[in-house]
């Protein structure tokens, strides 16, 4: 069967065709830009990938299109393909007809933290033997790859509460009738599509309506906004985690997170030594352990996964280290993303050394300032914050840094940005990016500047 996948180099979409691959399908591809990381790794699978949306790129004997969300009513491959009725669908929807039927579905649902915790429970899967499935918005190290179809019963997939397609504007996680459902968190986001929480809320209650009465519900003890949600009608058990609280529960044996224990119900089960900073991962990970343990992982076996675990791209990885200054990459681009990603940093290196924030707009909500009022509390542990201009908006981000009590810089260019601060940087330095894009190549910009400076 031969398919053609729209808007194949989004994280979700190269996702799916790397599985439809994986299952026997030919797969082809278009996007509007064919660019890495994603694009290597279709590659790398012998996936086609074709430039643009030429209706030329579609195959004669296609047997159907999987549309990208990020595809709308005139774009001319569309057009083409509605005008002579080529059967299509979406991603979301392919995947749970093709690939999840008849598996045990473990779904990872939250504002912040499904990459890394969907990662930690494939992991933990892996690691026991179980030859998981997944889809994971980025690429987890211990996989080098972002999805798989996997060999074992469980499928392991991150559940987004982003529509599916522009004819399809459920939730993307609608589609995945999961048996074991994470509710990391909930709070306000994607101001494109949902104008205000309580609409998000009710999406997550449509998602808790489609859990199995034999399946198991893992929830954030102490997120209020979870328990509205569930408060509208819940039909399945609900397990409770969080950091001392919770019948699941973490307690930090280090303030950087990097060692804590795990204790059911009072009762003290092992002790986790890990890599990863932060109470936001310690959290993400007691809540793996409690998924894998619902779908057969002894929690002993989950806590030896976890010592091997390495995070994915992306989420506070150290880009490069030049003259005593480490620059870091990290996704976070919403308000409580930032503060915990900060608040791991912090307790790493201490209350002396320098943080440096650098923020790029990348998102919808954060581009047209929703969350403006919460960026100054957000950034508090940082010494000093760099933000790049929003592109097409003004909604006074220069007002709102004047108001910060540390010193700040905006820019219009990220080579102005770079050309300044490498002048400012000194050895203990930690240089923290923040962004859900490449920035402009800022991490090699600025490691190049620093090493330049050294000759001088």
């Amino acid at each position: 069967m031969r398919i053609h996948i729209m808007g194949i180099c989004g994280k979700f979409m190269a996702g799916v065709a790397v599985i439809a691959k994986q299952a026997g399908f030919e797969v082809s591809g278009s996007d509007m830009n064919v660019y890495p990381p994603m694009s290597m790794q279709l590659e790398s699978q012998g996936i086609t990938l074709k430039n643009g949306y030429d209706p030329a790129h579609l195959d004669a004997d296609l047997d159907y299109v999987i549309v990208g969300n990020v595809i709308s009513r005139g774009n001319p491959m569309m057009e083409y393909i509605l005008n002579h009725r080529i059967p299509y669908i979406s991603g979301p929807q392919w995947i749970a007809e093709n690939i999840m039927k008849n598996r045990w579905v473990i779904a990872i649902s939250g504002t912040h933290g499904k990459t890394t915790t969907t990662s930690l429970v494939a992991w933990i899967l892996e690691y026991a033997g179980l030859k998981p499935g997944f889809l994971i918005g980025g690429v987890p190290e211990n996989f080098g790859l972002s999805a798989r179809i996997g060999e074992g019963d469980c499928f392991i997939i991150e559940a987004d509460e982003y529509d599916s397609a522009f004819f399809d504007k459920r939730s993307k996680f609608l589609h995945y009738h999961p048996k074991t459902l994470i509710l990391n968190n909930l709070e306000f986001d994607h101001a494109d599509i949902f104008p205000d929480l309580a609409a998000i809320k009710q999406q997550f209650h449509y998602l808790v309506r489609t859990v199995p009465g034999n399946g198991l519900i893992v929830n954030n003890a102490v997120d209020k906004n979870l328990d509205d949600a569930l408060s509208k009608g819940c039909w399945t058990p609900v397990s409770t985690f969080g950091i001392e609280q919770g019948q699941w529960q973490a307690s930090l044996r280090k303030e950087d997170g990097t060692a804590f224990d795990i204790l059911h119900e009072q009762s003290r089960l092992g002790t986790v030594e890990w890599s990863l900073l932060g109470r936001h991962n310690v959290s993400n990970a007691l809540a793996a352990i409690v998924a894998a343990h619902h779908a057969g992982v002894p929690v002993a076996r989950a806590i030896e996964a976890l010592r091997e675990f390495k995070n994915v791209k992306c989420r506070m990885e150290v880009k490069g280290e030049r003259n005593g200054i480490v620059i870091y990459d990290d996704f976070a681009h919403h308000p409580t993303a930032i503060a915990t990603t900060l608040a791991g940093l912090r307790a790493k290196i201490g209350p002396v050394a320098r943080i440096i924030a650098i923020l790029e707009f990348g998102s919808y909500t954060m581009r047209s300032g929703v969350h403006r009022d919460a960026l100054r509390e957000a950034l508090t542990l940082a010494d000093k914050v760099i933000c790049k201009k929003p592109v097409g908006q003004d909604w006074g981000l220069a007002d709102v840094l004047k108001q910060f009590p540390q010193p700040t810089a905006l820019y219009d260019d990220v080579d102005s940005l770079v050309a300044d601060l490498s002048l400012d940087l000194k050895p203990g330095d930690h240089v923290i990016v923040m962004s859900n894009s490449g920035f402009g190549g800022i991490h090699q910009k600025l490691l190049q500047a620093i090493a330049s400076s050294e000759k001088v």
